[in-house]
């Protein structure tokens, strides 16, 4: 098993290494860009070395000159704050086509040392807050945003809203009606408004949603609000690429064992009960009660935070400014204790494996033995003539052995 899992690391290491010729192209892996070694962190020599000799290797084309042009046109716009040119970069980063998507990674690369650059300046702190809310349809989510955004905006800061719609399983579409509920914030020159559709991806966020965060950043937004689709247990994904995670609750959103059934709230570092006002102030409250003490039984994620339950009205505004000093207050104790930029650092890790995991599907279902083989066992297995785990195993032979 343990060869088995050598050869698919041997075969799957290969393709990804195209883009490389282009950050080499770039003087992004070689170090010419500012603030950047000549090899790449945490690695030895020798690998750097095998790298990029590998991928000088492989038979790509150099940046052309439209190419060129491009980027360094997304570049200077993003940095200097353009929104069209931001939203233009993210829809290069969730393109699917092969040559851009290598273009995004050049991108990106040189908005990472940008970045880098600016924490550096500001004491090696972040210079954004990222922020998830999510909760069960109905919460008030788009609602809850739009408040808050307006209320930012208004003290000088940059918002920038990733608004994921769910994705229909049949026809594939999504309404991304997001930017339409938030009109006031959507007409605000210092907010970005941002629909993607979930395409299926588990947690209602898209794989490309960690890098428009970086893009977000890079284009001078210093608070990024990330809201998904509240589907259950799935809103794990959005916490791994968030600095603080807010779950919304509507006040008939069930007891506090509910909450700690679904496994939601122990990943919350702050509850928030919507729709306090007129008739439903006496349930929220009631929510409030049973939420906070349900918290007391869980166990803490972090040394310098105890997560806390609150109520708000985006229709009176009320407790509104009470929540934004919760996020502050987490976020000067998170900082202070250094567990932000910790959890920053493991969230890249978990990111990174989570995309080798479905690149490494993808190449496994489109290789020629596997697609040969695998209607043929699928229908065995529909027929029940063998279990789906002796399937699974003749798949991986069979992918094995023509690799």
């Amino acid at each position: 098993m343990r060869r088995l899992g050598v050869r698919l690391l041997r075969h799957f290491y290969r393709p990804p290494l195209t883009g490389f010729r282009l950050l080499h192209q770039r003087g992004i892996l070689t170090g010419s860009l500012p603030g950047h070694s000549s090899t790449i962190p945490g690695s030895s020599c020798h690998i750097h070395r095998s790298v990029s000799s590998t991928a000088v290797s492989q038979h790509i084309q150099d940046l052309s000159g439209p190419e060129q042009r491009l980027l360094d046109k997304l570049y200077d716009g993003l940095i200097s704050g353009q929104r069209a040119s931001l939203a233009e970069s993210i829809t290069l980063v969730e393109t699917q086509h092969p040559r851009k998507k290598e273009l995004a990674q050049v991108l990106l690369q040189k908005v990472l040392v940008f970045r880098r650059e600016q924490e550096r300046r500001n004491g090696g702190k972040p210079v954004a807050f990222r922020v998830g809310l999510s909760g069960p349809p109905g919460a008030g989510k788009s609602s809850f945003i739009e408040v808050v955004g307006k209320m930012l905006t208004g003290q000088g800061h940059k918002v920038a809203v990733l608004a994921v719609d769910p994705s229909s399983c049949t026809s594939g579409g999504s309404l991304l009606g997001d930017k339409t509920r938030m009109t006031e914030l959507s007409r605000d020159m210092n907010a970005f408004i941002r629909p993607s559709p979930a395409s299926g991806t588990l947690g209602g966020v898209t794989r490309t949603t960690n890098e428009a965060i970086v893009l977000c950043e890079g284009a001078g937004y210093d608070i990024v609000l990330v809201e998904t689709v509240g589907v259950g247990q799935s809103e794990f994904a959005v916490a791994d690429m968030v600095d603080m995670f807010v779950l919304l609750i509507p006040p008939a959103g069930g007891d506090e064992l509910q909450g700690i059934k679904r496994g939601i709230i122990e990943r919350a570092d702050l509850v928030v009960v919507t729709k306090s006002d007129g008739d439903l102030v006496v349930p929220a409250r009631r929510i409030q009660t049973e939420y906070t003490s349900a918290l007391k039984l869980l166990r803490r994620q972090t040394r310098s935070w105890n997560p806390k339950v609150v109520r708000a009205s985006a229709n009176t505004f009320e407790g509104i400014p009470e929540v934004w000093a919760k996020m502050e207050a987490y976020r000067a104790a998170m900082l202070s204790s250094g567990e932000l930029q910790g959890r920053r650092r493991a969230q890249q890790k978990v990111w990174m494996w989570s995309l080798i995991q479905e690149n490494v599907l993808w190449h496994f279902q489109n290789h020629p033995a596997v697609r040969g083989t695998l209607p043929r066992l699928e229908q065995k297995v529909t027929r029940g003539e063998i279990s789906p785990g002796l399937a699974a195993d003749l798949l991986l032979k069979a992918f094995s052995e023509t690799s």
